[in-house]
């Protein structure tokens, strides 16, 4: 509860003070709000956890900005007359992302054949198999688990070939080899082969005009490391090196 002559003093004392210091030390804005009277302000902050919570008010009170935040409510006078904090479980994730992720994987054979799929969405063209990202899920699970769940098949992945913005989608490419597993069909797919594609046949089978410049830079053999880590505590979970493999195709 705030007093309303009081809005825009408390206001700039939260965005100058307050906010910086939960964003600085990992707690997520979800949103804040004004009654119509102007004199109760809800802010809604999202955390992993209780735990995680606690740990994260533990360094707010640590920080600088958290004291100099005390020395400035002296100077303004109090600028709210009541506060209380209700603790809520999500019951599902609802959020749209701002820009959505996924990733597709250039894999190759012993035979230097690529794996293309056909979905049933998209049965116009043959493209590279992945997916989207899920919540909490670093690229390269995600990208493995798609491949799996597409063509049945196992694959270890090498570094990155390229990444692609496409309206809200960004698109990042792996190259990879294929080390096990049964090729087969799934719900999402309606054909997977591994083909000799190279850049003279390439458009006979890919049919969409964005995918070909994806399916051609891996081509090249070339990719770039790839690093994923985890937070609290910070930790390298994944690192592809990136290699360069003699695999142009164009014959």
């Amino acid at each position: 509860m705030i007093r309303p002559e009081k809005l825009t003093e408390f206001n700039a004392f939260f965005h100058d003070y307050l906010l910086p210091s939960q964003i600085k030390n990992g707690a997520k804005l979800i949103g804040r709000w004004v009654t119509e009277s102007k004199n109760e302000v809800v802010s809604m902050w999202e955390y992993p956890n209780y735990e995680e919570y606690l740990k994260i008010e533990e360094r707010v009170k640590k920080d600088d900005m958290h004291h100099r935040a005390q020395v400035q409510l002296l100077k303004v006078g109090n600028l709210f007359i009541d506060m209380r904090k209700d603790f809520l479980s999500p019951t599902g994730i609802y959020n749209v992302p701002k820009q959505n992720v996924t990733v597709s994987g250039y894999i190759t054979n012993e035979n230097n054949e690529t794996l293309l799929v056909k979905t049933y969405w998209r049965s116009d063209t043959w493209e590279l198999p992945g997916g989207g990202v899920d919540d909490e899920e670093t690229l390269d699970v995600a990208l493995s688990r798609e491949i799996f769940e597409e063509t049945g098949l196992n694959v270890t992945l090498d570094g990155i070939t390229g990444a692609y913005s496409n309206g809200s989608t960004i698109s990042i490419v792996f190259c990879g080899k294929c080390i096990g597993g049964r090729l087969t069909t799934s719900d999402e797919t309606e054909s997977v082969r591994f083909v000799k594609i190279n850049s003279s046949n390439v458009s006979q089978y890919i049919k969409r005009a964005k995918f070909i410049p994806r399916v051609l830079d891996a081509m090249n053999g070339k990719c770039v490391p790839y690093e994923a880590f985890k937070v609290r505590p910070y930790e390298l979970v994944t690192r592809l090196q990136g290699t360069y493999h003699n695999r142009k195709n164009t014959d």
